[in-house]
C-alpha cells in the first residue's frame, strides 16, 4: 500500500475515532438503562413476577457475560480476516453486527422477551471486533512517534463516548421523550446512529492494511491463540497484566449501575450524569495526559501507576455512607486517570512487539484476551453482588493487585528499552 497522504491519513483517523467514538457511545447508553431492566425496585424492569434482586443481579451477571464470551471467540477470526481481506471490509460487518444486535434487543424489552436479548448479545459479540479492527487501522497509518497520540485519540472517543451516551441513554428512558418506546428507544437511537457509521466507513475508510496476510484462517483460533498470548516472546510478558487488570475491573463496570440505583437512591437520570462525570475525565486524561506523558516515560513505567490509582479508586466506593452520595464524585477522576491510561498504554505497548503485517491478528488476540477476562468474571461478578457491594469490590482490587504483581515481575528487568 502506497503511504498516505497528510489529508487522507487525517481523516482515516477522524473516521477510526467516530467509529470509537459511536461503538462507546452505544455501550455508554446501556449502562443506565440495564439496571432499570432487572432491578424489581424500578417500575420499568422486565423480570418476570416474583423474581427478586439477587436473581436479577444474576441474569444481569450472565447478560452482561455472554456478549464477551461470544467476542473471545470471535476477535481473533475478525483480526485474522482483516488482515487478509482488509480493515474496511471487516470494519462494516463489525459495526453492522452491532447495529442489528441493538435492534433486537430493543424488541426484546419491547416485547419483554427475555430469551431474545440473550440472542441480541450473542450476535453482538459474534460481530464486536470493530474496535480492534479499528486499532489496527490507527497501526498501519501511524509510525513510531506519533502512534501513541493516536491512540490516545481513540481513547478521547472512548471517554466522548461515555460522555453523552449515558446520558442519552437515561434521557431517552423518560417517556415524555421517548413516548412509548420506554427502555427500547435508546437501543433504538444506538442502532440507528451505528448504520450512518457503516455508511460513512464503507465511502470513507481507505483500505490501510500494508499486503494480505498469506496465513491460514483457523475457526476457532481463539482457544490456541491465547495459549499463544501467554507464550509468544514479548507479548507473553503484558498479556497476564491485561488479563487481570480486565478481569478485576469488569466486576465493577458490571455492577455499578445497580449500585449508585440501589445502595445509593439516584435517579436513572443521575445515573447518567454520574457516568457523564466519568467520561470527562476519561477523555481528558486520554485525550491530553497520555500524549504528554508519552514524550516523558516509559510504557511500562505508567502501566504501573495506572493500574495502582485503579485499585485505589475502586477501593473509594466502600468507604463512602450510603447516605452521603456527594462522596460519590471523588472515586472516578482517579478511577479514570488509572483506567484510561491503562488501556491506551497496553494497546500502544502491544502495537509496539507486533510486526506491521501481523497488526490485527495481534490486536484481535488482545480483544479475545480481553473478552475472556470480561466474559466470566461478569458472570460470577453476579453471585458476588448479591452478597454485598463491599465483597464485589474487594474482589475486584485484589485482581487487579494479581495484574501489577505480574506487570512487575514480567517488566522488572525487561529487554524492550522502548517500553
Amino acid at each position: 500500500m502506497a503511504p498516505l497522504s497528510p489529508q487522507i491519513k487525517r481523516r482515516t483517523i477522524g473516521i477510526v475515532c467516530l467509529t470509537v467514538f459511536l461503538d462507546l457511545l452505544g455501550v455508554g447508553i446501556l449502562l443506565p438503562v440495564i439496571p432499570q431492566i432487572i432491578n424489581p425496585i424500578t417500575s420499568l424492569n422486565i423480570l418476570p413476577a416474583g423474581w427478586s434482586a439477587a436473581q436479577g443481579a444474576i441474569l444481569l451477571g450472565w447478560l452482561t457475560a455472554l456478549y464477551p464470551i461470544c467476542q473471545f471467540i470471535a476477535a481473533p477470526l475478525l483480526g485474522q480476516l482483516s488482515d487478509r481481506y482488509g480493515r474496511r471490509l471487516l470494519l462494516v460487518v463489525s459495526l453492522a453486527g452491532t447495529a442489528v444486535g441493538y435492534a433486537l434487543f430493543a424488541i426484546g424489552l419491547i416485547t419483554h422477551n427475555i430469551p431474545l436479548l440473550f440472542v441480541a448479545r450473542v450476535i453482538q459479540g459474534l460481530t464486536g471486533g470493530d474496535i480492534a479492527v479499528a486499532q489496527a487501522v490507527i497501526a498501519d497509518v501511524s509510525s513510531e512517534h506519533d502512534r501513541a497520540k493516536y491512540f490516545g485519540w481513540a481513547g478521547a472517543a472512548f471517554g466522548l463516548g461515555f460522555i453523552l451516551g449515558p446520558f442519552l441513554g437515561g434521557a431517552l428512558t423518560d417517556t415524555r421523550i421517548a413516548g412509548g418506546l420506554g427502555l427500547a428507544a435508546p437501543f433504538w437511537f444506538a442502532a440507528v446512529l451505528l448504520f450512518i457509521d457503516v455508511i460513512l466507513v464503507w465511502l470513507l475508510l481507505p483500505e490501510t492494511r500494508s499486503a494480505p496476510s498469506r496465513a491460514g484462517i483457523r475457526i476457532g483460533r481463539s482457544i490456541t491463540q491465547i495459549r499463544t498470548a501467554f507464550t509468544a516472546p514479548g507479548i507473553k510478558d503484558i498479556m497476564p497484566s491485561t488479563f487481570f487488570f480486565m478481569a478485576g475491573f469488569t466486576g465493577f463496570t458490571t455492577f455499578i449501575g445497580l449500585i449508585l440505583l440501589h445502595d445509593y437512591a439516584l435517579s436513572p437520570i443521575q445515573v447518567g450524569l454520574y457516568f457523564v462525570y466519568f467520561g470527562v475525565w476519561i477523555a481528558l486524561i486520554q485525550g491530553v495526559l497520555a500524549g504528554i506523558l508519552a514524550k516523558r516515560y516509559r510504557d511500562i513505567q505508567i502501566l504501573r501507576l495506572s493500574m495502582i490509582a485503579t485499585a485505589v479508586g475502586l477501593l473509594g466506593y466502600i468507604f463512602i455512607p450510603n447516605n452521603l452520595p456527594l462522596l460519590l464524585l471523588v472515586p472516578p477522576p482517579i478511577i479514570a486517570l488509572g483506567n484510561g491510561l491503562t488501556l491506551a498504554f497496553m494497546a500502544t505497548t502491544l502495537s509496539r512487539l507486533a510486526p506491521p503485517h501481523k497488526y490485527g491478528e495481534v490486536l484481535g488476540i488482545n480483544a479475545s484476551v480481553m473478552a475472556l477476562a470480561q466474559g466470566i468474571p461478569a458472570a460470577l461478578a453476579g453471585y458476588m453482588y448479591t452478597i454485598n457491594r463491599v465483597t464485589l469490590i474487594l474482589v475486584s482490587v485484589v485482581v487487579i493487585i494479581w495484574a501489577i504483581v505480574s506487570l512487575w515481575i514480567n517488566f522488572r528487568s525487561t529487554p524492550f528499552s522502548r517500553l
